[in-house]
């Protein structure tokens, strides 16, 4: 190859690479600078219920202890654990034939004193015309008159030991004390109980009304009991309560709170609140788990919904956009115990101001968008 043909291929690679790596430069301006669109909305003040949900523990109104007040052997078990009883219905039947003995002696014994009161008062009778004829002294008469009165005592007293006797019979059936549902029972059939025995026959949990007890932290309960009144007064204003069953449904009937424990829990910080719910039903079950939810009312208070939020150690921020498109991380602070999926915001935010609904954690200060602002009834949809 001579020299001027190698010259004319070199130029032309030159220039074919220059062409190339032209082509590999973006031009200013493309796709890899556009500014991407968020959803924003604008705040204003809101009213709305939120709830608060607190795990909760069931207890019957009254639980029970069935013990014996005879010592027997269990003969029969007339009910089964869970079973739904009656005030007065048979749990159980023991065995203890010495009460029933009891009953005949007694019995035996009224019969022989009924006897002995007539042969008394037959001599009272007999004495009594010959006394006043004066045949014989009025020793005989005030004598025969003290063996009647003898013969009356005992036959009272008699009827008493059969009375006595009747009751402890009446005690070897043992039956339920009120309307509720039978708990578990560690007998069977043939087992020797007594009063003294450790464990109950079994247990009957009252379930006319049922018991819900939660926990609040000392701080909300701090900014309920520090408002002016007596507690007392203070607890019979606040609002029904729903109580949210295992399954997730909401039971049909409303409780009210009751009482609230005087003395803090110091490892958890929290204080023991009860709750009463009417289950004329028997739907609720005393040791049940379920989730007792406070209405809280908010009257135009900033609402922000807690995916348009995010954590940075241990604090809260929202994204808001100003007049320019920049965004600005903004901490805000929120009301103790918010429920359901929005914030009550107490400092940071005020109506007006745009805060950007999704990507928020992604966002740096100073980053240019396009707001696709919302319309506040569609974000606060579930409000409603």
């Amino acid at each position: 190859m001579n020299k001027q043909s190698f010259l004319s291929i070199f130029a032309a690679s030159v220039i074919i690479a220059s062409c190339g790596n032209k082509s590999d430069q973006a031009p200013m301006g493309g796709p890899g600078s556009q500014v991407k669109e968020y959803k924003t909305l604008t705040l204003e003040p809101t009213s709305a219920t939120l709830n608060t949900d607190y795990p909760a523990s069931i207890q019957g109104q009254q639980n029970i202890e069935i013990r014996p007040r005879v010592e027997g052997y269990i003969d029969k078990i007339y009910v089964d654990e869970g079973a739904v009883v009656k005030a007065g219905q048979p749990l159980f039947k023991i065995s203890a034939p010495e009460y029933e003995q009891e009953v005949r002696t007694a019995a035996a014994s009224i019969k022989s004193a009924q006897a002995a009161l007539s042969s008394a008062k037959l001599a009272v009778n007999k004495v009594k015309p010959l006394v006043e004829k004066e045949i014989i002294s009025k020793y005989d008469l005030e004598s025969a008159q003290y063996n009647y009165d003898a013969a009356l005592a005992t036959l009272a007293q008699a009827n008493a030991s059969l009375v006595n006797a009747k009751t402890n019979l009446g005690y070897t059936t043992v039956t339920s004390p009120v309307n509720g549902v039978v708990g578990s029972i560690p007998f069977r059939l043939g087992s020797l109980v007594s009063s003294n025995t450790t464990d109950p026959l079994t247990t009957v949990s009252s379930i006319g009304n049922v018991y819900a007890y939660f926990a609040m932290n000392e701080k909300k309960l701090l900014d309920f009991t520090k408002s002016k009144g007596p507690l007392a007064e203070k607890i019979k204003e606040l609002p029904q309560v729903s109580l949210l069953l295992s399954d997730g449904t909401t039971y049909a009937e409303k409780g009210r709170i009751e009482t609230v424990n005087g003395l803090i829990n110091t490892e958890t910080g929290s204080v023991n609140i009860r709750a009463r719910f009417p289950n004329s039903k028997g739907i609720i079950r005393s040791g049940s788990s379920t989730t007792v939810r406070i209405p809280n009312e908010v009257k135009d208070g900033i609402l922000v919904p807690q995916s348009a939020t995010f954590e940075l150690q241990d604090k809260i921020f929202a994204v808001t956009v100003g007049k320019d498109g920049k965004t600005k991380n903004v901490n805000i602070t929120v009301a103790e115990n918010t429920a359901g999926n929005y914030y009550v915001v107490t400092s940071g935010l005020k109506s007006g101001d745009k805060i950007v609904l999704e990507g928020v954690a992604l966002l740096k200060d100073g980053s240019e968008i396009k707001t696709q602002n919302q319309n506040p009834e569609t974000v606060y949809a579930d409000l409603k």
